[in-house]
Parts: C-alpha cells; sequence; structure tokens
C-alpha cells in the first residue's frame, strides 16, 4: 500500500523524545517574549526563522542558540502551562497520541520557581490537553492522549542559562565545577522522584542530556543509581556526537533503557578506548547487545543531520542500518520548532530516503507504544497499546480502501 502522507499523519504515533524549550510555537514564544520583557533578534516569525531558527546549522553551537531565547520565556508557571498545552494539541492534531516531554528543570528554577512549581505547571498544560481530548473522543473510541514527563539532568550548564545555577553556585564556590553538575543533578533526581510519589505528577523517566565529550555519562551515576533504586526508567542522549563507547557506558553504568540518539552506534573509527582491539567486532556486538536487551533508541533524523553537518543528505543517516540490525528504534522529533519538524514528517522522510516497507512502518511506531515510559500500571500499558494497535490496523484498512478517507 502507499505510505501516504495523509496516512501516516492519521496513524497513531508517538513521540519520545521531544524537548518542551525546543517546541515552542514561534508565535507563542514572541508574545511570550513581548509580555515579559526578553529581547528576540526579530519580532516576526519570518524574522526568528531567518535569524534563528533556521532550516539548516552550520553546526551544533548555532541550532542550540534559539534555546538562550525559549528558556529566557520559560521562567514562570504560566508560560510553561501555555506551551506545554500547546505542544499536547500540536500532537495531536497530527495523529500522535503518546509523547513523553523532556526538559531541564533547573533551567527553569530560581527565586521564582522550585522544582514542584515547574514540573507542575508542565503537568497542568499537558493534562488539560489530555482532558479536553478525552472528551472529544469519549464518543468514538479513538485512543485518548496521554503523556509523561522526563526530567533532564545536564552535563554541564552555565549560569547564563540557569537562574538556579547562578544561586547554587554561590552556594559552593569552592566546589570544583564538574562536582557541582553531579550534585545538581542528585538533587534534580531526589526531586524528580518527590514529585511523582508525593505530588502525583507522571514523571516517568530521567534522562541526562548536553555536551557528551569531556563530561562522561558515569560521572552522574549517583543520579541514575537513586532513581534506578526507585524505580523510575532511564533514558541517556548518548552516541549524538561521541561514539559507541559513551552508549555502552550508558546502559551498563547508567541502567539506561532507551538511547537518545544513538547516532554512532556504528561508526568503529569513533572509538578512543586503547584496550578496545578490534573496533569493528566492538560496534557488532553492541549492536547485538543492545538488539538482545529491546533498548529503544530514539531516533531524530531531521534534527541529526542538523547538527551534524558531516551526514551529508538523509540517505547517509543510519536509521536503515538500524531497521537492517532489527534494532528497536522508533522515530522522534527532538525538537519541533529548532527542527523545524513533526512526528508525520520524520516517518515521511525515513519513508521516502530508506524505501520503508507498511510492515517496518508498522513496527516502528508500536516500538514506540510498548517502549515507552507509560505511567501507571503495566496492564493499564498493555491494554492501552492493545486499544493503539487494533486502532492502526482499522486506519491501515480504511486507506487501503479508500485512500482518499
Amino acid at each position: 500500500m502507499t505510505l501516504s502522507t495523509e496516512l501516516l499523519r492519521a496513524l497513531p504515533k508517538t513521540d519520545l523524545h521531544v524537548h518542551l524549550d525546543g517546541s515552542l510555537r514561534l508565535d507563542t514564544l514572541i508574545d511570550l517574549a513581548m509580555a515579559r520583557g526578553v529581547a528576540l533578534p526579530s519580532q516576526t516569525p519570518e524574522g526568528l526563522t531567518e535569524l534563528v531558527f533556521k532550516e539548516r546549522y552550520a553546526n551544533l553551537v548555532e541550532y542550540l542558540a534559539g534555546f538562550q531565547y525559549t528558556c529566557a520565556v520559560l521562567q514562570d508557571p504560566e508560560a510553561l502551562e501555555r506551551v506545554a498545552y500547546e505542544l499536547a494539541w500540536d500532537n495531536i492534531d497530527e495523529g500522535v497520541r503518546y509523547i513523553e516531554v523532556r526538559f531541564a528543570p533547573q533551567l527553569h528554577m530560581g527565586g521564582k520557581m522550585a522544582i514542584e512549581d515547574v514540573l507542575g505547571a508542565v503537568n497542568k498544560g499537558l493534562d488539560r490537553a489530555r482532558r479536553e481530548h478525552e472528551i472529544q473522543v469519549a464518543v468514538s473510541g479513538e485512543p485518548s492522549f496521554r503523556y509523561g514527563i522526563i526530567v533532564c539532568a545536564l552535563r554541564m550548564f552555565t549560569a547564563g542559562f540557569s537562574p538556579w545555577y547562578a544561586r547554587v553556585g554561590q552556594l559552593f564556590e569552592a566546589m570544583p565545577q564538574k562536582d557541582l553538575f553531579v550534585t545538581a543533578s542528585l538533587e534534580l533526581a531526589r526531586g524528580a522522584v518527590r514529585c511523582r510519589d508525593q505530588l502525583g505528577i507522571p514523571v516517568v523517566g530521567f534522562d541526562l542530556a548536553g555536551q557528551e565529550e569531556g563530561y562522561p555519562a558515569r560521572a552522574h551515576w549517583k543520579a541514575f543509581q537513586y532513581v534506578h533504586e526507585h524505580f523510575l526508567k532511564k533514558t541517556v542522549h548518548a552516541g549524538e556526537a561521541y561514539g559507541p563507547e559513551s552508549i555502552f557506558q550508558a546502559i551498563t553504568e547508567l541502567h539506561a533503557d532507551r538511547i537518545g540518539h544513538g547516532y554512532h552506534l556504528f561508526d568503529a573509527d569513533r572509538i578512543e578506548d586503547p584496550k578496545i582491539q578490534d573496533p569493528e567486532g566492538y560496534v557488532t556486538s553492541l549492536a547485538q547487545y543492545i538488539a538482545d536487551r529491546r533498548v529503544t533508541i530514539e531516533v531524530c533524523i531531521t534534527s541529526n543531520l542538523q547538527t551534524n553537518p558531516e551526514i551529508g543528505t538523509p540517505d547517509q543517516h543510519i536509521f536503515r542500518k538500524m531497521l537492517d540490525a532489527r534494532l528497536s528504534a522508533t522515530l522522534c522529533t527532538d525538537n519541533r520548532l529548532v527542527s523545524h519538524t513533526t512526528v508525520t514528517r520524520e516517518y515521511e522522510l525515513a519513508v521516502q530516503t530508506f524505501g520503508m516497507s507498511a510492515k517496518e512502518v508498522r513496527s516502528t511506531i508500536i516500538y514506540g507504544f510498548k517502549r515507552s515510559f507509560f505511567p501507571g500500571h503495566y496492564r493499564e500499558k498493555r491494554a492501552y497499546a492493545r486499544q493503539i494497535i487494533d486502532y492502526y490496523d482499522k486506519v491501515e484498512a480504511q486507506f487501503l480502501q479508500d485512500p482518499e478517507v
């Protein structure tokens, strides 16, 4: 059957890797900036697209430049709630039925908000959208929208990005900077578990993001061990800008259930450990290890092309190699605004570039639901996944009978 854009949009999908502060609507960013006195390079969507949120970026530094503006407008509960609410509906409107919104709460914590305020505001926005959608589909029987929140610890950050860091950094002036980052991760881990257990906020996962090179994942072992002991699932940005060893470290030392990006999984040339005598054998064994354990990779094709210009064209991306290796991989947006993408566009790009079959698309989408960090009891997750699969097959059958549906 033809995997048209219309069909891909209609199918129920997930986004397991989407950053809140990278996924604002441009009009909302401008509105929030004007109301809060945040200076932007332009006051129009067209101007911001030309100057900041570009179609193509020269490097990772340019890609990340826009976050100084998005984070600046997300320093109060009202802004966080609004952006979360709009993100939920942007996903619902393109057929996405489950998302895991991730962000670093410490970039929004300062004099005005504690972690409870930050997570509470985001949850309030997401839940409002969920309840509205639930009313819409109550009669049709269509699967309702669900969500979870993933909190991101950071390998490193600066005072310019975080009022929290500026405040806490003064308390630990004698502490080496890297030790401060580790302390921050452990405090975040404790706060995330507390918000889940005491406030009922659906915090479903713990993540580690930021510059890989020079800031190894193992330095944050205490934070990940804490959430591991409190039954919070783990995902780690790894293999995005560093080699296969970073992925192995995330899985074995931080107990990662999923890997964010994993782009350099098969890149033997990036192995730096002199003890690894057979780099090619190492990446083959690592891929098999990941496949056996069903560690899901959160693939973000457009984002990878933008942050790693050396990749070149989409057909040079390793997603096809992941499919051929039978890895558990699902497609995600990373940043809807910064990357100018949607979940539908990511699947459309993958179908056009790699010739994905209907069976491969189905498996990739279903992996997203089955390997999600779904809040609630496992029985509820199974029932929801079953409902999704039945609805998926129904939509596919309708398009098979009448492509104009």
